[in-house]
């Protein structure tokens, strides 16, 4: 299962953001892979891995999640990063 989105953070996958990234994805209970053109997949859960990508503010990515996942697992898993990525790297709404 994969869902195709755009990263929407100011700052993109570096450092704090791709170490808050990995940590999300680390917790979702299901296989997780982040790729973009030219680069990845790559362990979502691999704060290096997620950085290595070069995500820049407006890349876009694909989120892969384990064929083998519960498929209501892994849309959950899929809907978290999605929201994350959409959400400036975590912060709150309304949240500078």
């Amino acid at each position: 299962m994969e869902r195709h989105t755009v990263v929407e953070i100011a700052e993109g996958l570096h450092a704090r953001t791709a170490a808050r990234f990995a940590r999300l994805a680390a917790d979702q209970g299901v296989a997780l892979r982040i790729s973009r053109a030219g680069a990845g997949p790559v362990d979502a859960a691999s704060v290096l891995g997620v950085m290595t990508l070069g995500a820049d503010a407006g890349t876009a990515v694909v989120l892969h999640a384990d064929d083998d996942a519960d498929p209501a697992t892994a849309t959950a898993a899929l809907d978290a990063l999605e929201e994350f990525l959409a959400r400036r790297g975590g912060a709150p709404e309304g949240t500078p």
